[in-house]
């Protein structure tokens, strides 16, 4: 009989709360840590003691707050209107700047800030019929999804392989009479550098277009690297053409997941982005966001957050995640066979492998198994594969412990030697098309490499969804194209979204 504790989500007799509670923590004992500075993706932990419960009472006093409508729920329009004040004041704008009439919207997070820039983008422009947008090669694929969800297409301009940046003349040569938004990031994700933001910015506005800044990863670090001296240029409204900026503040602002702000340089700007319908006979539907219903618990997190750092906060934490960015570096410069893509200079390490001994796949699941959950990046293009390392302030505290971890475990994956794919697979990778994948194939192909996609035990308790060790598995990935990589990764994920009966 399966153990009521973790089992259905729907018990014949309701289960006593700490009974609950205890199956949550047995599910949670399956995932990767979330604090404890070993994760380099996912999560943001500052190491501030008693923030979680902070954040977490804060949660809970606007948990059923609804933000459909902010006239019935003025506490939240208040500390959301304040989040957005304290964006724009650290990215350029408010009173006394260049950009006074500066306004925004909260939103779930950085991809719902991208649609909507999107979105407004696209509305503003109705005479539009195939409108376009310029991104570089390196933007967030949130863009893609932006452009695929409102059925506008994507012009993708490539990086110079040595700066990770694309050519300004490339962008404006890339810009057409039906573009509606040129994007650049501060900083890209993969390699956590700054595009020329205030070039690109230009451009746009010869052209007429507007230019919105993908700040949402690092932007609010960006900031206070800027106050301990880093040569951080010019990327948000203080530039002239920058038109909207978007910045996440479940990332380098330390708050529970599911806040981002949207800023416009006016409303002007901002007003496509609103959708309104009263053509039915129930309440008329006015939202700036996505969503309608939405709590408020995320964002009254997100006001606590910001409220108990302060400016002092956040730029002793900027300080110590610099110290263990350069520290980080500097392992990584120490080993013969890697080096880093990019010098960092944000809040990421990026590293790649010049010896072919290293299997940076071999590595990552080394590192793994040494405690460090890094994130692979598959080849693109002229870019290499490489590991990325988000940095955020509590790994200053085991940064120490990285490089001696980091020699073994690449002596450890020379030692083990490249993956090598057997030929047919191989040769299946290249020759199949996306469409001929079906759902059968693929769980036949997750059999063979032994990924365990099964549902719970006998006792109730799932099982791992992966294997311990991912090198096959991303050494397939990296063999294919991207068109058959992302069905195989739907179908992947599609076999993992099955209901526990």
């Amino acid at each position: 009989m399966m153990d009521e504790t973790t089992g259905t989500g729907l018990p014949a007799n309701g289960l006593a709360a700490e009974q609950v509670l205890a199956g949550i923590r047995q599910l949670r004992s399956l995932d990767r840590p979330t604090h404890g500075g070993q994760l380099f993706a996912y999560v943001y932990d500052p190491a501030v003691p008693g923030l979680d419960d902070l954040t977490a009472a804060a949660h809970a006093a606007s948990a059923h707050v609804n933000g459909l409508d902010p006239t019935a729920f003025p506490s939240l329009l208040a500390m959301e209107n304040a989040l957005v004040g304290a964006a724009a004041r650290l990215l350029g704008g408010g009173p006394g700047t260049t950009a006074p009439d500066v306004v925004g919207s909260v939103t779930s997070g950085g991809t719902e800030s991208l649609i909507l820039a999107v979105k407004a983008a696209r509305d503003a422009r109705p005479d539009i019929t195939a409108p376009r947008i310029v991104v570089p090669v390196t933007a967030h694929a949130a863009f893609a999804k932006a452009a695929h969800y409102l059925r506008v297409a994507v012009d993708q301009v490539p990086v110079d392989p040595a700066t990770l940046r694309p050519a300004v003349a490339d962008v404006a040569a890339a810009i057409g009479p039906d573009t509606v938004l040129v994007a650049c990031s501060a900083p890209s994700y993969a390699y956590g550098v700054v595009d020329p933001v205030e070039p690109i910015a230009e451009a746009a506005a010869r052209a007429g277009v507007r230019c919105h800044v993908d700040a949402c990863f690092g932007g609010w670090a960006l900031p206070w690297l800027r106050r301990l001296g880093e040569p951080v240029p010019p990327f948000d409204l203080a530039v002239p053409g920058v038109t909207s900026i978007s910045v996440d503040l479940h990332k380098y602002a330390y708050a529970p997941k599911g806040v981002s702000v949207l800023l416009h340089r006016d409303a002007a700007l901002r007003a496509p982005q609103y959708f309104a319908y009263a053509d039915w006979p129930g309440y008329t539907m006015i939202n700036s966001v996505i969503a309608s219903t939405r709590s408020g618990g995320p964002i009254a997190a997100a006001y606590a957050t910001l409220r108990h750092l302060g400016e002092d906060g956040y730029l002793a934490l900027a300080e110590r995640t610099l110290a263990a960015v350069n520290a980080l570096a500097d392992a990584v410069r120490a080993v013969d066979g890697l080096r880093l893509v990019a010098e960092p200079e944000s809040t990421v390490v990026c590293l790649t492998a010049d010896d072919p001994a290293v299997d940076l796949f071999v590595l990552v699941d080394e590192l793994a198994a040494r405690g460090w959950h890094t994130q692979p990046q598959l080849t693109y293009a002229d870019l290499p594969r490489s590991v990325h390392l988000t940095v955020t302030a509590a790994v200053a505290a085991r940064v120490a412990e990285f490089g001696p971890d980091l020699a073994a475990a690449v002596a450890a994956t020379r030692a083990a030697g490249p993956v090598t794919l057997p030929p047919e697979l191989l040769a299946l990778a290249g020759a199949l098309t996306p469409e001929a994948l079906t759902p059968d194939l693929v769980a036949n192909l997750v059999a063979g490499l032994g990924l365990g996609v099964a549902g719970p035990d006998a006792a109730g308790t799932p099982g791992p969804a992966v294997p311990d060790r991912m090198a096959t598995v991303n050494t397939l990935l990296d063999a294919a194209p991207p068109a058959l990589r992302e069905r195989l990764l739907v179908e992947f994920v599609s076999l993992l979204q099955r209901p526990t009966w």
